[in-house]
């Protein structure tokens, strides 16, 4: 096993593709951050109804909490529309939230109590519930403090004719060849998701309110600013979304049926943790929608997931089985708390080139040892990233993080050379100089300039940091030109999802438990063999 860490990628692989048509990936974002009031505390309104419905607005919803807004791209070819849509979105919301703001940091703001947090609300009708319930699920399971974490999820594929040069000679199933392909970039991923990271992470440090009453090594920076000295991403790191109960699922990403199997399993089975919640309580109002292991598949925790667009009323698990892996998500990224967005096109480019290394490179199956050296890995990066001369284990051997990513650095080079001679210029050639020179030089990190700056500026205060970031950036898109075009798509968005949540409610015609059951119900397997 010892060079399973490698990421080596087969000469004829590279080649096999033109550079037109490796440039022609997907890539989109979706972005959470906290709306705050302009001291910097959460505001505990509804979502503002000039955006939308929350539940069937396309690209602006709402994730854990009422307070927290998820903006969304559609599926774009470049990293410069990504920003641009991305932008925009930003700037409609800032014309409907008053003097608000959106959190900078992926840690959240000061908080009220926990119960004060509000949960995501999307109406009446069966679906909007299913919502709701699920949150209320999360809130007993985890707290509604961890919940209210936000970072930016990254969307990508390869362009459907690239991934079929990729097929085997003689492939049966383009379906099935394309989703262990996937499959195959999800363990190289998973193998290297120290890297972004390290690269750009940016929550080192977090208000202390935050951890009240929980075991941490977190060390004093200021009257109410916790750190670790070398931490790269608290976020990702032990106090981030952890849980023992999610730690117990065994999931391999050797396969779909593989994946699946170990899904259907934290569906189906109970944990008595959550059967000790119930259901329903006492009063009769719903505490969560299953006593399972998981509630549904997007409880999972992970760095990475295989993910497919589902039809109305679909189960995910089932989209995947049925029609195969469409994209991977990314969700181990911090917000950037030096970007207006909340992400960086550098970094949006680095993951471009990483991915697609990953999909070229050869993967071996992962194994239950593997599993757990990747997730000490994590955690030691999450936590000490920055430490000179961090070491990390590699299969069977330990590398110098710093090796290691120069390793990764000189895989992309000819990725970032082809697709900066397809697309004219040389972004991809910059991203990888960015990030060859953080792997040199710690200081260099987002990390590492986030406690700078608020040393430098801001009395040690993790609060007083982020909130300024808020603010500025709340500033700087209130004053950009908005373009007429733009701003008409995303009004008649919001009228539209409005009217399309009222049509959602008025043609219910089951009861809400009848209705929960039967999706609980669902065929989320579509037949594989478990």
């Amino acid at each position: 096993m010892g060079r399973v860490g490698l990421l080596r990628i087969a000469d004829d692989r590279l080649d096999a593709l033109p550079d037109a048509m490796l440039a022609r990936a997907l890539r989109g974002i979706e972005k959470e951050s906290l709306r705050v009031r302009p001291d910097g505390t959460l505001d505990t309104a509804p979502h503002p109804d000039g955006l939308g419905s929350a539940l069937t607005h396309p690209h602006i919803t709402t994730d854990f909490s009422e307070a927290q807004l998820e903006l969304i791209t559609g599926a774009q070819p470049d990293v410069a529309s990504c920003v641009r849509e991305l932008t925009e979105i930003h700037q409609f919301v800032f014309r409907h939230i008053g003097d608000d703001a959106l959190w900078a940091g992926s840690m959240p703001c000061r908080l009220p109590r926990d119960e004060a947090i509000p949960i995501g609300r999307y109406g009446t009708s069966n679906v909007g519930r299913l919502k709701t319930v699920y949150r209320n699920g999360l809130a007993h399971r985890y707290g509604r403090r961890m919940q209210t974490i936000s970072g930016v999820h990254y969307n990508f594929s390869l362009h459907e004719a690239a991934m079929a040069a990729l097929l085997p000679a003689g492939a049966q199933s383009a379906k099935d060849d394309r989703t262990a392909r996937y499959f195959a970039a999800i363990r190289n991923f998973r193998r290297h998701s120290w890297v972004p990271l390290y690269l750009f992470g940016a929550s080192p440090a977090v208000c202390s309110t935050f951890v009240e009453g929980r075991p941490h090594r977190l060390q004093v920076l200021s009257g109410d600013t916790l750190y670790l000295p070398h931490a790269t991403s608290l976020r990702m790191g032990p106090l981030g979304y952890q849980s023992d109960a999610q730690r117990s699922i065994a999931v391999s990403f050797n396969s779909l049926p593989n994946y699946a199997a170990s899904l259907h399993h934290a569906l189906t089975a109970p944990y008595p943790a959550y059967e000790s919640i119930g259901v329903r309580g006492d009063d009769g109002e719903y505490r969560q929608l299953a006593t399972t292991l998981l509630q549904i598949e997007n409880e999972f925790y992970g760095t990475i997931r295989p993910k497919r667009r589902i039809r109305r009323g679909e189960r995910p698990l089932h989209a995947l089985t049925d029609r195969g892996v469409e994209y991977l998500e990314v969700r181990s990224l911090d917000l950037d708390p030096f970007s207006p967005i909340g992400v960086d096109p550098v970094t949006m480019r680095f993951l471009d080139l990483l991915l697609v290394a990953c999909v070229l490179a050869d993967s071996p199956p992962d194994t239950p040892g593997e599993i757990a050296t990747i997730a000490r890995n994590q955690f030691t990066v999450a936590e000490r990233g920055r430490e000179p001369r961090l070491r990390l284990v590699r299969g069977a051997e330990e590398i110098g993080l710093m090796e290691w990513g120069l390793d990764i650095v000189r895989v992309c080079a000819p990725i970032a050379r082809r697709l900066d001679a397809a697309l004219g210029g040389d972004d991809y050639a910059a991203a990888l100089a960015i990030a060859e020179a953080r792997l040199r030089d710690a200081s260099l990190t987002p990390s590492a300039r986030v406690l700078r700056e608020m040393h430098e500026r801001h009395r040690d205060s993790y609060l007083a940091f982020a909130l300024a970031c808020s603010l500025a950036h709340r500033d700087l898109l209130r004053a950009l030109p908005f373009a007429p075009a733009a701003l008409e798509r995303l009004s008649r968005m919001a009228h539209e999802s409005t009217q399309a949540q009222r049509d959602l409610e008025a043609s219910d015609d089951v009861p809400f438990d009848a209705f929960r059951r039967q999706y609980l119900a669902l065929d989320v397997m579509s037949g594989l063999p478990v």
